[in-house]
């Protein structure tokens, strides 16, 4: 078994590493991955994450601690969990929180072996925002309570609320005919859960295998559920492999059924996965994601830390159509703006001034009659990342192929352009390692990591035919 005391004084003796995102989440050290436990308390946003603080590669999964309150500046805090109890002696997994008249509570899933066979369970730890006890009665909603022929070894990732003095818990698991599907659960007092009803499911066995990470609420006069299949094959709306999705649909709460009406990709990069949500103090309703994909794993080799966070995304419900936007507060660390307003582009070309790895820049093409225009950033002789739109054939490319990565992962994803407006808009958010890229004030969302050297910070714009654009870019200071 690990314990905490281990893992935060592990972490503490490593040296500070400045290389890390400036304002994207990572671990001091070690791996990341699903964010968990995103949520209010006592005034401040909590985000506690997947955590193996050892190694830069997936481990016995502790959950690593964060802390802001402004979703962009965030405070390092100890490892809350770590698997040192029977019944999650094989990994504290992914999971929720919420405030509570009883404390800060953690409902998070329980690997243990039982005669040699996984179980997963879901268990609970109350605490203060920084030091958390795990309950006694623990695990409190077991696999065994599920419906004959349900999984109980793929249980997982609970996401906990309440409402009218009770409190509901979905997780995502794996019907007798191996489909992915949601189960919903209900209780009183945190302790004693009844499952109650199949949320919702994958009938015909077309959305990958197994339904992980769910997160579900109302927005905006309709009711969404996100989830994360794995082992997805492409389609022409989805990628293959492990996918994040969003369903908006219609929610029965009396029987506990939500019949989806829509489903979507969250992120159209390369890297999300996992997202999480919370409804903040003012009502926004907040999602975050892993920016990292299980099958695309790079970095450098001397890196002490793995993986980040994706920048918290502000969600709403457009045309039935899902809405993420940057989190607002971003705002308040712009600094330094260029304007270049109604340029002309025929070929390549730099604009004075507009460089950088941490920065907000929004390119807005009015020009109709082009074939394509291409944005390439982290830029140097030797290496960049490229976005570019092909007009002709209503196509979107990422490409960081030359982004000097040394191992064979996916480099380039295509996908079509949703909804077309008579000008383009592309919000690019760079972070050192980082890209995400709003389209059309977030109609759509191109997320995508890369390690080109920091030093490689040209931008340039391309087209080959005469295109009119404007600028406005910021620079990101903290």
């Amino acid at each position: 078994m690990q314990t905490l005391e281990k893992a935060n004084q592990y972490i503490k003796e490593q040296p500070e590493d400045h290389s890390r995102p400036l304002f994207h989440v990572t671990a001091p050290t070690g791996w990341i991955n699903d964010p968990n436990g995103f949520s209010l308390y006592q005034g401040e946003y909590h985000l506690f994450y997947q955590h193996y603080p050892y190694k830069d590669v997936w481990g016995p999964m502790h959950w690593g601690h964060a802390k802001t309150k402004d979703f962009i500046t965030w405070e390092d805090l100890p490892v809350a969990l770590a698997p040192d109890q029977p019944f999650d002696e094989e990994g504290c997994f992914s999971g929720s929180g919420l405030e509570t008249p009883e404390g800060h509570v953690l409902v998070y899933t329980g690997l243990r072996k039982v005669n040699g066979e996984i179980e997963q369970n879901q268990c609970v730890a109350i605490g203060d925002g920084l030091h958390y006890q795990k309950l006694s009665e623990n695990p409190v909603a077991l696999g065994k309570q599920l419906p004959k022929g349900f999984s109980t070894e793929h249980f997982r990732d609970p996401k906990i609320w309440e409402k009218d003095g009770t409190y509901y818990l979905v997780a995502g698991n794996k019907n007798a005919d191996n489909h992915g599907q949601i189960v919903l659960f209900t209780s009183t007092n945190l302790r004693d859960w009844q499952y109650k009803s199949v949320l919702a499911c994958d009938e015909k066995g077309e959305i990958g295998v197994m339904w992980e990470c769910p997160d579900f609420f109302p927005l905006d006069d309709t009711y969404v559920l996100l989830t994360s299949p794995q082992d997805m094959v492409a389609t022409e709306e989805f990628h293959n492999g492990n996918n994040a999705l969003w369903m908006r649909g219609r929610f029965d709460e009396e029987k506990g059924v939500f019949t989806k009406e829509v489903i979507g990709e969250v992120d159209d990069g390369i890297d999300f996965y996992a997202p999480q949500t919370l409804e903040t103090a003012d009502h926004r309703r907040i999602m975050i994601g892993w920016m990292q994909s299980w099958d695309n794993f790079m970095k450098p080799a001397d890196q002490k830390w793995a993986n980040m966070m994706s920048l918290p995304r502000e969600l709403s419900m457009k045309d039935g159509h899902l809405i993420q936007k940057p989190v607002r507060e971003i705002n308040q660390y712009h600094q330094n703006v260029m304007v270049y307003a109604h340029q002309k582009c025929l070929g390549e070309m730099q604009l004075p001034y507009v460089k950088g790895r941490c920065l907000d820049m929004t390119v807005t093409i009015h020009s109709s009659n082009y074939h394509e225009f291409t944005i390439q950033f982290a830029k140097d002789k030797s290496h960049h990342v490229s976005f570019t739109y092909h007009k002709d054939k209503n196509m979107f490319e990422l490409d960081r192929t030359y982004c000097g990565m040394i191992r064979d992962v996916v480099a380039i994803r295509r996908k079509a352009l949703k909804v077309p407006y008579p000008e383009l808009t592309m919000r690019v958010i760079l972070d050192r390692y980082s890209a995400e890229i709003f389209i059309n004030g977030g109609e759509q969302v191109f997320s995508t990591t890369f390690y080109t050297p920091l030093d490689a910070e040209d931008i340039s714009f391309t087209s080959y035919d005469q295109v009119e654009f404007s600028v406005v870019k910021y620079d990101l200071v903290k």
